[in-house]
């Protein structure tokens, strides 16, 4: 006799009762994606240097124009992925009445080693199909930028770009903020 697994999928506010009631915490490194609940990986020395050092270049950069938010949710609508580092439309109240939506976000960067196959094909298809502008990936792999811009409703994008070390990107949404990898790396 074989046996069926049944997954049963959680909605953003199902998820969202679980961290109000306790049953999740912020101790528990996880994101909802597609209504399931994922385990994030534990992040190495170098992921969490890239982390600080692009935080630090988008927090001077961008100075007043954005919102740089760090491994922070966004509400999508059955997902509630956390993504490296947001760069978001200015709200005076800094989204405390609400988590951002996807019309908040300039920019999403991932910064990849071991989860950059999930990063690729699950993160990227989810922030196309919600109509992000624009996904960076940070692949410390390759020492390389994977920009992608121009979100389709198939889950994916049409312009993407690989950049390597000596080559510069300015963020689409604010013009003059311009990044090269090397800094970035």
């Amino acid at each position: 006799m074989s046996q069926t697994i049944v997954r049963h999928r959680f909605s953003v506010d199902d998820y969202e009762q679980m961290i109000d009631f306790g049953i999740l915490t912020e101790n528990d490194r996880l994101e909802l994606i597609r209504g399931e609940v994922y385990k994030k990986m534990p992040i190495g020395d170098r992921h969490c240097s890239s982390i600080n050092r692009v935080t630090r270049l988008m927090v001077r950069r961008t100075g007043d124009r954005a919102i740089v938010s760090i491994q922070n949710p966004v509400r999508f609508p059955d997902s509630e992925p956390e993504p490296d580092l947001s760069l978001l439309r200015p709200r005076g109240d800094f989204y405390e009445s609400g988590k951002p939506r996807p019309a908040d976000v300039l920019l999403l960067i991932e910064i990849s080693d071991t989860t950059i196959d999930f990063d690729r094909d699950v993160k990227r298809q989810l922030y196309a199909e919600a109509g992000i502008s624009e996904y960076w990936i940070l692949n410390l792999n390759d020492d390389t930028l994977e920009v992608h811009r121009q979100p389709q409703p198939d889950g994916t994008y049409r312009d993407v770009q690989i950049l390597h070390r000596g080559q510069q990107i300015e963020v689409q949404a604010l013009p003059g903020v311009v990044l090269t990898v090397d800094e970035m790396l």
